[in-house]
């Protein structure tokens, strides 16, 4: 369910195709205020490539397949897809239901890429009784999105600790009963488990993954790691990436400079995209900002720098975004 508050704040994260959604169900009384949220969204949509619009009316006779097929039929052209279904009695019947709900089976079971789905599918509903909001279908289509929203959250609160991650999935078992939790229910439960290490930092650094690394951040920063240590492990990063990237620039081969500088697992991944994404000149500023933190780490003032030695690893790694 989208509601008006959550969708603005919604609305302020779409800043990659990425973070926009396959399903959006909306129901309320006022028809102005909701076309004017819908179309604000279909805007953000248009921009990011969703330039082929179809709206589909439930009407006597509708023929519901064209909703499912919706969710899995690519454009003849290959454009992304915005997707309308009007239900203007918000009672969508005996086949309707049955539609839904394996609609938003199908829509669960989808893998969404870093280019956001093929489809974007908007519902769109009148006000709706406390009866209907029980019903199976509507159940169905409210908590699918919340679903993807809780399993993020969870593995945010339990990442690099699985044994927790286990207590924590048997605790909803015990204070819940079988069947679909809310995101509210999920949230109240799950308790702030995840441990962080320096070197995973570093990976989340050069994936240029910002979310993560502020998260990791927060983590070693409450768990009292040294800065120091944090400081010379990315600074050490910095310097190995600066020099392949210098090497790389001028024709060597990347796996060959790979090997030469001892860069496995995960970083054998990742440096080939670090080097791809990050340009000379961020680099160079990033090494910088790694010598002025160093400074403050030692006591002395640091010109251009936040006061507070994390927010400058902040920004360090908003430089290899």
């Amino acid at each position: 369910m989208v509601r008006s508050d959550a969708l603005q704040v919604h609305l302020k994260e779409l800043n990659s195709a990425a973070a926009i959604k396959p399903l959006y169900v909306f129901s309320g009384d006022e028809p102005l205020l909701m076309m004017e949220a819908i179309d604000q969204l279909r805007a953000i949509a248009k921009k990011m490539g969703y330039t082929e619009r179809e709206v589909l009316l439930q009407e006597r006779g509708f023929d519901w397949s064209q909703l499912l097929n919706a969710g899995q039929t690519m454009s003849l052209f290959g454009d992304k897809r915005w997707v309308e279904l009007r239900i203007p009695t918000g009672k969508p019947g005996r086949d309707g239901a049955e539609a839904l709900k394996q609609f938003s089976t199908q829509i669960e079971a989808q893998s969404v890429g870093p280019n956001g789905p093929d489809t974007i599918v908007c519902i769109i509903l009148p006000r709706l009784d406390g009866k209907t909001k029980t019903s199976a279908w509507f159940t169905a289509l409210d908590s699918g999105p919340t679903g993807q929203r809780a399993l993020s959250f969870i593995a945010e609160q339990v990442e690099g600790n699985l044994i927790a991650a286990h207590q924590e999935i048997q605790k909803l078992g015990l204070l819940h009963p079988a069947g679909v939790l809310t995101e509210d229910q999920i949230r109240s439960a799950i308790l702030k488990v995840a441990r962080y290490n320096v070197f995973e930092l570093t990976e989340a650094m050069l994936a240029g993954d910002l979310s993560r690394l502020n998260r990791m951040l927060d983590g070693l920063k409450g768990e009292g790691e040294a800065l120091v240590l944090i400081l010379w492990s990315v600074t050490e990063e910095l310097r190995i990436l600066s020099k392949l990237k210098a090497a790389s620039d001028a024709g060597e081969p990347v796996q060959q400079l790979m090997r030469a500088n001892r860069i496995w697992g995960n970083k054998e991944r990742l440096y080939p995209m670090a080097l791809k994404r990050v340009q000379p000149l961020k680099l160079r500023r990033a090494m910088q900002v790694a010598a002025g933190l160093d400074r403050q780490a030692k006591g002395l003032h640091a010109a251009d720098l936040p006061t507070d030695p994390w927010d400058g690893l902040r920004l360090l790694g908003n430089l290899l975004r």
